[in-house]
């Protein structure tokens, strides 16, 4: 299965923020939204990514300065690795698990346009794998 195949099923609404929003804005558009990243852009274009793991770091790093005073563009991830439409799962998961990334978003063009997690990928094998192991105990048994 590709990117674009996951994307289709899963959806590609993505969720941006500003970059000059405080890390306060995005933890709330994160709760809200029920997600765990967020695109950052600035002047309309991509300019990197806000994940929990980012809250982690922004409260270390914070000096003890609220989440409400702390931008977004001072703790966001900025060298995003991105997947591509017509990438495999599997070799988009094997990357994820390299870099230690349980977010990707999917670009296209250089446009983002789609988010993808760690979970919606292993959600989509093991979907993959139960069919298989399902025909392969039907052609065992002679039921196919």
């Amino acid at each position: 299965m590709t990117v674009k195949e996951l994307i289709a099923t899963k959806g590609k609404d993505v969720v941006s923020i500003e970059a000059d929003s405080t890390v306060e804005d995005a933890i709330r558009a994160m709760n809200h939204r029920k997600i765990s990243a967020l695109i950052v852009t600035e002047d309309g274009k991509t300019a990197g990514i806000f994940t929990e793991r980012d809250v982690v770091r922004s409260y270390v790093a914070s000096d003890g300065n609220p989440f409400n005073v702390m931008l977004v563009r001072e703790t966001m991830t900025k060298d995003l690795i991105v997947a591509e439409p017509d990438d495999e799962l599997c070799d988009t998961m094997s990357v994820m698990v390299q870099e230690g990334i349980r977010h990707l978003p999917v670009s296209s063009n250089g446009k983002i346009i789609g988010m993808l997690s760690i979970r919606d990928i292993v959600q989509t094998q093991i979907g993959s794998l139960r069919a298989e192991i399902h025909h392969l105990k039907d052609y065992i048994t002679g039921r196919h």
